[in-house]
């Protein structure tokens, strides 16, 4: 959804929709609802909200897909991209990490809602905080059974070290 700037009007726009997204690195289920209320500040627009989905993780630990409910508050501003103009690099500050541009007189509100989908997905999905995970040695789903592996591996340089705890010489 594209937004004009020129339509922001001083009281504001509020925004509620919902709309099928697709992203290449995240599987979303259900169509993504939006909530936002836009401000503008001369040429600052403001973007306040909430973004909701249901989403496909993979478990970090077992590798098993498991769903997730995202509920992201959306809190960014947005600056005209021409501020940028005539620098070829510029370093991003800690105050600049809500911050966007926007092209021309247009805002891009859908790639708000991805970038901020993508942002809040957490960085090793777990399926639950109690998940066990897998065996690294036999590949064993041990949130289902145990397996007998043998898990304790010694760092080869401190043999020495066992040697002398053993009494060998």
């Amino acid at each position: 959804m594209k937004i004009p700037v020129s339509d922001i009007t001083d009281e504001g726009l509020d925004l509620a929709y919902e709309e099928t997204v697709r992203s290449d690195s995240l599987s979303l289920l259900s169509p993504v609802s939006v909530a936002l209320r836009v401000d503008k500040f001369g040429t600052e627009v403001l973007a306040k909200g909430e973004v909701r989905t249901r989403v496909e993780l993979q478990c970090g630990r077992c590798l098993k897909n498991f769903q997730r409910d995202l509920d992201v508050a959306v809190n960014v501003v947005y600056h005209p991209a021409e501020e940028l103009r005539g620098d070829e690099r510029h370093e991003i500050k800690d105050d600049e990490l809500d911050m966007g541009f926007y092209e021309g007189d247009e805002l891009d509100v859908s790639e708000l809602v991805i970038e901020q989908i993508l942002l809040n997905v957490p960085m090793k999905p777990l399926c639950s905080e109690a998940c066990k995970g897998i065996c690294p040695k036999c590949g064993a789903d041990l949130n289902v059974k145990a397996c007998n592996c043998e898990l304790r591996v010694a760092d080869p340089r401190l043999g020495v070290l066992k040697k002398l705890l053993d009494g060998k010489e």
